[in-house]
Formats: C-alpha cells, sequence, structure tokens
C-alpha cells in the first residue's frame, strides 16, 4: 500500500523536519561551543593557579635568600666565620631568626661542610645531608636554594625540636626549601657557607593562601615522592591517596601533568609540577586541581534556554505553516482540475489568475500551454494532408533510387570483371594486402613466380608466411612502412627466392583520412635478365683483358716515340698526343671494366685497417691537384681534426674520393670551388662531396649508380666518361657496409655523400 502525501502534509513534515535538524544542530555547536570555552578558561585558570602557587612556593626561599646575601658579604661576619667566632656567630644567628622567624634551622658551615654556629644550642656536627646544595653554592660562589630532603634526625640536632619527638612520617624525611649563601672573603675564596630553609610540611598556608585569591574551587597541595606532605593538606578537600606509578615516572623526568581526575565523587581538572633538589632530582611535586561544578552548571543553564527558545519556534512555525500551505494548495487544486479535464480533450480550458507570486505564474503558464496545445492541434491536422502527399513522393524516389543503384552494381561488377581480367592476364605478379598485413590479392602471375598457390597465401600475414620461410624480406619493409608511416609512392625492392632473383616494386595506398590502407606489389622476375647481364659482364670482362696488353703495348711505343720525336713537326706532334691521351682513355676503361667485373665476381681483395679521414681526404686531393689546375677549380679540406677513425681499405677509399672528386671538378664551372666535408652520424662517418655544377635532372637521378649509364644531360655528354664510375664507388661503399647516395646542394650544385664504419664499432 502506497502512502499517498497531500503537499499540506509534506510542508509540514518538511517544516518539522528543519527545525529538528536545525535545533540538534544548534544545540550541538552551543553545547560544544561552551563546553570548548568553559575548557580554555578553565586551562587558562589552572596555569595562572599553578604559576600563583609555585611563586608562593618559592617566594620565601628568595626572600630569605636576598635577605642573606647582604649581611653574607659584610666585613665582620666574613672575619667572624674565618677565625669561627661560635658565640659570636650564633648570637647573630638567634638576631636574624627573630627578622625570619619562618627559617629553621640557621647554620654557619666552614667549606668542610662541618657546623660552627647556628640559632640553637645544640648544633649537628655537619651538613652531609645537605652536601650536595652547600659544594655547588661553595663551587659557583653565589646563593643556591633548591627542594631538599632532610631528616628528622638532622632536623632535631639543627634545634628543630618540634622534629625530636613526633613520630616519623613515611621515610624518617621531609622537604625543606634550602637556601645555601657563601660567604667569601675581598679575594673571592670560600670562607663558608650560611644555610636556612623551611620545613615545607609544616607550612599550612600554602593552600588556604591559594584558595583566599582564586576560590573554594581550587585545591592545592605539595606532594612529597608519591604521598601528600600532611602539613599542607586542608582537611575541608578530598586529595588522591598517591600518585599513579605512570604519572609518577613522568614527574621523575622532570615533566609537567595535566588531566582530569575524579577525587570524592566530584570531576577536577589537575596540574601537577615536579620539585627537584639541588641535584635535578625529583623529590617532590606541586598539587594544583580546580573543581568542573561550574562548568557543568553554565552548560545545563544554556541546554535548558535552547529547548525553551526550540518548544516555542516549533509552535510558531508550525502555526505559520499551516496557514501557508491552505493558501498554497486551494489554486493548485484548481488548476489539477483543470489539467484532468485538458487529458479528456478540452482544449480551451483555462484556470483563473487570482495572485501575482509564483503559484500565479503556475496558473498563466498552464493557459499559455493550454493555448499552445490548442495551436498545435490546429497544426497537426492542417498538415497532416501535406504529410501523406510527401510519403508518397518519398516512395517513388525510393524507387527510382533502387534502380539507379541496381545499374550501378550492374556497371561496378563489369568493372571488376575487367580488372580480374587484367590482373589475371598480365606478365607480373600482383599481390596487395590491407592494413593489418593480410594479402587480399594473388594474381596467377605472382603464383607462378612464387610457385605458392592461393589458400597458402590468401588471408594471411607476411608475418605468418614468414614463419614459414617466405616474404621475410617483404615482411620487414612492410612492417618498417607502416611503423614509419612511410607513405613513399614506389619502393623497388630486390630480393632471391627459390633460386630465383625478383624485384619488386611497393607502393602503399591510402585511406580517405590519408592512413596506409595497404601495400600494392608489383612482381618481377629478373633471373633471365641477370644471367645476361652476367654473360655480358663476363664477356667485355675477358676482352677487357685481352685488350689490356696490348694497350699497354702501343702506349709505351707511343710514349717512347712522343719522346724521342723531336724531329717530328707540329701536325705529327698534336696526332701522337691524341694518340697517347685516347690510349690512357682505353687503358682507364679496361680498367674500370676489370675493376667492375673482379668487384662482383668477389675477386676483388680487400684489406680493412682504421684509417684517418682527413689524411685519407688530404692524398686524394694531393692526386687530383694537377687536375684541379687544369680545370681552373679549387678544392677545399673542411673536414675536422676530431673525427674519428674509420674501417676500410685505404686504396679503395682513396679511388671512391679521387672517383667523386674528378667528377665534381670536372663538371664545375672555371673559378668555382669544390668541397669536401665529413661528420660523424651514429655507427658511421659520412663524406661528402659538393660542386657548384649544373644540377642533376630528376630523370637522371635513378640511373645514376647503374653501370654504363650516362646522363642526358649535353654538359654531361660533352665531357664524356665511361658511365662505371659511380657504379663501382657503390660497390666499393656497399662492401665496407656503407651506403652512397645524391643530394642537391643548398645553395645549388650537387652533393655525393657515402659512408663508412666508424673504427671503435667494427672492433
Amino acid at each position: 500500500m502506497n502512502l499517498r502525501l497531500t503537499i499540506r502534509n509534506k510542508l509540514f513534515l518538511a517544516t518539522l523536519l528543519i527545525l529538528f535538524i536545525s535545533y540538534a544542530i544548534l544545540i550541538q555547536t552551543t553545547v560544544t561551543s561552551i563546553n570548548t570555552s568553559l575548557e580554555d578558561n578553565l586551562a587558562k585558570e589552572l596555569a595562572e593557579n599553578l604559576r600563583y602557587a609555585k611563586d608562593q612556593y618559592f617566594s620565601r626561599a628568595e626572600h630569605l635568600k636576598y635577605a642573606l646575601l647582604l649581611p653574607a658579604s659584610a666585613q665582620t661576619v666574613q672575619e667572624r666565620v674565618e677565625r669561627r667566632d661560635r658565640v659570636w656567630l650564633q648570637e647573630t644567628a638567634r638576631r636574624w631568626k627573630t627578622s625570619l622567624p619562618f627559617a629553621e634551622p640557621f647554620l654557619f658551615v666552614d667549606p668542610q661542610l662541618k657546623v660552627i654556629a647556628g640559632d640553637g644550642e645544640s648544633v649537628p656536627e655537619n651538613v652531609r645531608e645537605l652536601a650536595p646544595i652547600v659544594e655547588r653554592a661553595l663551587r659557583e660562589k653565589r646563593p643556591v636554594s633548591a627542594t631538599e630532603l632532610v631528616s628528622d634526625r638532622f632536623l632535631c640536632s639543627a634545634g628543630v625540636r618540634d622534629f625530636c619527638s613526633r613520630p616519623p612520617y613515611g621515610d624518617g624525611s621531609v622537604m625543606m626549601i634550602t637556601v645555601v649563601v657563601p660567604v667569601l672573603a675581598e679575594g673571592g675564596e670560600a670562607l663558608g657557607a650560611i644555610v636556612a630553609g623551611e620545613v615545607i610540611d609544616r607550612d599550612v598556608k600554602q593552600a588556604a593562601g591559594t584558595q583566599e585569591i582564586f576560590g573554594k574551587q581550587v585545591v592545592v597541595a605539595v606532594i612529597r615522592g608519591n604521598r601528600l606532605a600532611p602539613a599542607g593538606v586542608n582537611p575541608a578537600f578530598p586529595y588522591p591517596a598517591a600518585i599513579a606509578p605512570d604519572i609518577l615516572d613522568k614527574l621523575e623526568r622532570g615533566q609537567s601533568f595535566g588531566g582530569d581526575v575524579t577525587i570524592g565523587g566530584k570531576a577536577y581538572k589537575t596540574a601537577i609540577s615536579p620539585l627537584t633538589n639541588s641535584r635535578g632530582d625529583y623529590v617532590g611535586s606541586l598539587y594544583v586541581a580546580l573543581s568542573r561544578d561550574d562548568l557543568k552548571g553554565i552548560l545545563g543553564d544554556s541546554l535548558k534556554n535552547i529547548l525553551v527558545s526550540a518548544a516555542i519556534g516549533i509552535v510558531l512555525t508550525f502555526l505559520t505553516a499551516f496557514h501557508v500551505a491552505r493558501r498554497l494548495t486551494m489554486p493548485l487544486n484548481a488548476l489539477a482540475g483543470g489539467v484532468r479535464k485538458i487529458e479528456s480533450g478540452d482544449l480551451r480550458q483555462r484556470v483563473e489568475v487570482t495572485t501575482a507570486d509564483e503559484v500565479g505564474e503556475l496558473g498563466e503558464a498552464f493557459n499559455r500551454m493550454a493555448r499552445s496545445l490548442e495551436e498545435r492541434d490546429r497544426t497537426i491536422r492542417a498538415t497532416a494532408h501535406e504529410q501523406a502527399e510527401l510519403n508518397r513522393k518519398l516512395q517513388e524516389m525510393n524507387e527510382h533510387l533502387e534502380e539507379n543503384v541496381s545499374e550501378r552494381t550492374t556497371a561496378l561488377q563489369m568493372e571488376m570483371g575487367r580488372l580480374e581480367a587484367i590482373l589475371t592476364g598480365m606478365a607480373e605478379g600482383i599481390a596487395v594486402t590491407d592494413r593489418e598485413g593480410k594479402v587480399i590479392l594473388f594474381n596467377p602471375a605472382a603464383q607462378r613466380i612464387f610457385e605458392m598457390v592461393p589458400p597458402r597465401v590468401m588471408g594471411h600475414t607476411l608475418e605468418e608466411l614468414c614463419a614459414g620461410g617466405e616474404f621475410c624480406a617483404l615482411a620487414d619493409y612492410v612492417r618498417t612502412m607502416k611503423e614509419t608511416d612511410d607513405l613513399t609512392p614506389r619502393r623497388d625492392v630486390e630480393m632471391s627466392m627459390k633460386g630465383k632473383k625478383l624485384t619488386i616494386s611497393l607502393s602503399p595506398f591510402c585511406d580517405q583520412g590519408g592512413a596506409l590502407a595497404g601495400v600494392v606489389m608489383s612482381v618481377r622476375d629478373v633471373t633471365g635478365e641477370e644471367d645476361v647481364d652476367r654473360v655480358k659482364t663476363e664477356f667485355i670482362s675477358t676482352v677487357s683483358h685481352e685488350l689490356k696488353t696490348p694497350l699497354t703495348s702501343i702506349k709505351g711505343s707511343l710514349q717512347f716515340i712522343h719522346d724521342r720525336g723531336e724531329g717530328f713537326g707540329g701536325m705529327e706532334g698534336e696526332l701522337l698526343s691524341v694518340c697517347l691521351r685516347n690510349t690512357d682513355r682505353l687503358i682507364r676503361l679496361v680498367n674500370d671494366i676489370l675493376d667492375i667485373a673482379r668487384i662482383e665476381s668477389g675477386r676483388l681483395e680487400f684489406v680493412p685497417e682504421p684509417q684517418d679521414v682527413r689524411t685519407l681526404v688530404t692524398h686524394s686531393i694531393e692526386e687530383l691537384a694537377g687536375y684541379a689546375l687544369e680545370h681552373d677549380v679549387s678544392v677545399e679540406n673542411r673536414c675536422g681534426q676530431d673525427l674519428p677513425p674509420i674501417y676500410g681499405d685505404r686504396d679503395r677509399l682513396v679511388q671512391v674520393l679521387t672517383n667523386l672528386l674528378s667528377n665534381a671538378i670536372k663538371f664545375s664551372p672555371r673559378g668555382e670551388r669544390v668541397v669536401v666535408t665529413a661528420e660523424r652520424t651514429s655507427n658511421y662517418v659520412a663524406i661528402s662531396v659538393g660542386d657548384r655544377g649544373r644540377e642533376i635532372l630528376w630523370s637522371d637521378r635513378g640511373k645514376l649508380f647503374k653501370k654504363f649509364q650516362l646522363l642526358d644531360n649535353s654538359d654531361r655528354r660533352q665531357h664524356g666518361g665511361t658511365g662505371l664510375g659511380l657504379a663501382i664507388c657503390k660497390e666499393i661503399v656497399e662492401h665496407h657496409h656503407g651506403r652512397i647516395f645524391y643530394n642537391e646542394g643548398t645553395g645549388g650544385g650537387n652533393v655525393f655523400t657515402f659512408t663508412v664504419p666508424v673504427y671503435e664499432e667494427q672492433s
């Protein structure tokens, strides 16, 4: 059963709940605030009482010390003490006792702690019981006061007769505030001392004096050890029988104690301050306690006042809430009736607004809503026919769209069929991967080249195929493209597989967001081409080898004739020089062909050793000094001294440098300069040769390092060449595990760079 509460009932309950919570919080905070304030006042009052009790405790000792300080410095007293005049000193002690009646005993002692005289007829033989404080005063040569424990027997022998006949209390000792004033000669040496004191156990004024000032709620006592000193107890107040062991341990360490205790059924806030002797040992304590009765009374009165005001506030608030709730629910009931009529379909229903408050605004909002609903109903009815017409037209458009989609699908299928026919009939193998590296296309040419059926490839990633021993090189390239987001339009890769030499072109394609969507791989079997190239190279090598010996003989003969031909005319000498130059050119061509053949066949020896980069560059420049002078081109060595040594064959590296330098000199305009630089990049040293010649065309850059390739540039055609120099450089650099590449110069010209491993990394 659900309990139905009206707004009036909810308002009453909410009001009562708010009142109860408010007054509960008020009572809690008030009690806490009053209690905290009273606790702070009680703590301050207790501190003042303890401070006053300490002042009262030590005031007589200070009075006694300053009263004896002046006589002790008198010359007469010094002389009498030095002569040990017992009679005169006894009489003097009695006169002082008259002025200071609370002081007992009164003794004169010598530096050996023996008693010279006192205020009584009998005196103790010595003051060994007070030795620490007397020796301290004589040693420091100043008055010293402290609370000391002395025996009843000592006080009796010092003339305090009350301790001769009384029964012993506790261990037979009492607490005495002891004052020792040294008697010093003019030279500062100690002649003796005056010893006086006041027995605390006989002082009954301490508690009464404090209560007289601070009120009867204050309890003061002096505690000896862990028991009360009996003479200092006011019998009208209860005291604890003994100090607890944990509190006593704290006092013995010289620390004060403060806390709450219950004495005689009443709560007290207490403070206990330790009393120590001249050596700092605990001998007793000063005890002060304040009653909490006043605190409880103030707290009870405050709580009573809060409860009375809460009861009055609740009654007044309840009456006010009843009146307000009645005025509020009447227009709300009218609104509820209007809502029921609108719900039944009467959209012309309106309510009467009689107030300008929030309820009146609610009535106005209701009327606006009713008008809006009525207008919207008319609009819906008017647009229903239009909506039906629109639905009919939409149906016609959907039918037309389906026809278009069907036509486009048919055209797309035809395109796909043509594309599949093209891929099937291509001589080159085509393989396509998606963004995850899975093979999604593998045409028949690729199947023949790789000798693999589609089920072994389709749907598998290149990494999975690599695990089976296939496509590892391709997997590495594709993984690098994905990790580095390398979208280079075309990248050629050479690999060997099942005895075949393959050239693979990798071309990435992207999705609409520009991200890598897959890779298209065009595969071509160049095994036959490689065989033809190998046969061609071997043939050229054989021919070149056969030509080298007769060319050397021809050059020798021509050189001999040239050197001995004084009788030749100008034309004959010129023709002879042309023959010599062409013979040198043929010899260089033959040497280049033999070098490239030996490198490719692995017959060229490399002897790697640590090499200094700057020295290699310097020697290479020196070899071409005459050639540079002939072309009016300067060569600068900008290699630093701090470069690490490189690891390579000296002659072959010089061959690479001289080849690059001769090309740079050859194609640089007259009056320009060629610059050689070097820098360390990771585990390699990169050596660069830059010139100021005309930049190499983009169409020629792909064949820079290929054999027998001459550039289409007319300037370079004019200078001639074999087309083998850069190919030899590439083979030598790659044999050193480096690479050679071309870049445009920052201010024009061309820069060729090759890398050689650092010697440290090789070792």
